[in-house]
């Protein structure tokens, strides 16, 4: 009988760049930033690395979809490395590997890194995908774009919870705030500018309801993270954070089949969810969860991702984020760190990104931002759209 994760594997060092418009650096320059400050805080070798996962999801960064990049870069010498991708929820894909490894017995210590030069792109939002998803998302939703999806997500959000327009706006606008407050605190973030709930709300409009200030920005960045075997971590550090739980679930493709999905929630989350606080022995995450990182790609995304973690009771997170519940100050702080909306946003790093603020969190490190005495804390990474996409779930602690 499968025994999960929890308690076999932690992580001893992380690193993550400063995320926006790189100009000054490409992919390969960022991978060494995170990786330099990773291995630096393990206080390891190279040689240490027994395996590495590398997470990019565009090709301006791969050669042939492989993982030479992150060996020939890094200079690993000669170790097992394998390309991952998982949409959005890429770098959390890489970080899986690399603990389902340790864990498995396989190897002592392995590395999990994700980057992305978005911004070489030339795209302003994110660039259409050329896999065999994204070609039938193309071909059900011809004239589909992200915002207009989430947007989609919004007004059936209002209209079956009975927000009007102009409240619905300004739920989303607090959001928003409490997340440019954080990232005005972050020398590593995007955006760092605070801004308030009457600028967000009347900001161009992007897809109704979501105006510019509801939707994450596009970035360059890379992020790291090394772990190892639990019962040796203490060797390379007196405060390493320790996995509880890591899940995943894709869609099946039902919710855009049936007609009984209402678009106001993320099926792949809720199951994710459910496993991953089992996997982690939670039984009441809204008084057991300590801090979250989520993926907030917009406004509307963090708002049902409250409820489909069961944070939030349904169809009352406006409640909980009116009451500064998820604040900075809050019971359960979400974003410290800015999040995508004001960190950014490059695909293959943002997962890593996220663990890496739960890592420094946890280590009583995160400066001006830092949570009093964080006990557990979340990351929710997702890929797609609402109602075909990835989702995975990590739960880290003491």
């Amino acid at each position: 009988m499968s025994e999960g994760i929890k308690d076999k594997v932690a992580i001893i060092g992380m690193g993550c760049t400063r995320f926006g418009e790189r100009w000054d650096a490409g992919p390969s320059k960022l991978m060494v930033e995170a990786f330099t400050e990773a291995i630096e805080d393990a206080g390891i070798e190279k040689k240490d690395i027994k395996a590495g996962w590398f997470g990019t999801c565009y090709e301006e960064v791969s050669v042939g979809k492989s993982a030479i990049p992150l060996a020939v870069t890094l200079k690993l010498p000669f170790a097992p490395a394998t390309r991952v991708e998982n949409f959005c929820a890429t770098g959390s894909e890489a970080l899986r590997g690399a603990c389902y490894a340790v864990a498995s017995g396989a190897y002592d210590i392995c590395l999990a890194l994700g980057v992305e030069k978005l911004k070489d792109t030339g795209y302003g939002g994110l660039p259409q995908s050329d896999t065999q998803v994204g070609t039938t998302l193309r071909f059900a939703f011809p004239n589909y774009t992200p915002p207009g999806m989430f947007a989609m997500m919004g007004t059936r959000y209002f209209a079956q919870y009975g927000l009007s327009p102009q409240e619905g706006k300004r739920v989303l606008a607090h959001i928003s705030v409490k997340s440019h407050h954080n990232g005005a605190m972050n020398p590593k973030a995007h955006l760092r500018r605070e801004t308030t709930i009457d600028e967000v709300v009347n900001a161009p409009i992007i897809a109704w309801p979501l105006g510019l200030f509801d939707c994450c920005g596009v970035s360059d960045g890379s992020a790291a993270a090394i772990v190892c075997r639990a019962d040796i971590a203490k060797k390379y550090r007196p405060d390493p954070v320790y996995v509880k739980s890591l899940q995943i679930a894709a869609s099946s493709g039902e919710e855009m089949m049936c007609t009984d999905w209402d678009f106001t929630h993320v099926e792949s989350t809720l199951h994710a969810a459910a496993r991953a606080y089992k996997e982690a022995g939670i039984k009441n995450p809204r008084k057991e969860i300590s801090m979250m990182e989520v993926h907030d790609c917009f406004s509307i995304t963090e708002l049902t991702i409250y409820e489909d973690l069961g944070i939030s009771p349904r169809g009352k997170a406006k409640d909980d984020i009116e009451a500064g519940f998820f604040d900075l100050s809050g019971a359960i702080p979400c974003q410290p760190d800015g999040g995508l909306k004001c960190f950014g946003h490059p695909i293959g790093a943002s997962g890593l990104r996220m663990m890496y603020e739960m890592y420094k969190q946890l280590q009583g490190k995160a400066g001006p931002r830092q949570i009093k005495d964080p006990k557990v804390g979340l990351t929710h990474n997702m890929g797609g759209i609402p109602p075909l996409n990835v989702v995975s779930i990590c739960i880290v602690g003491h």
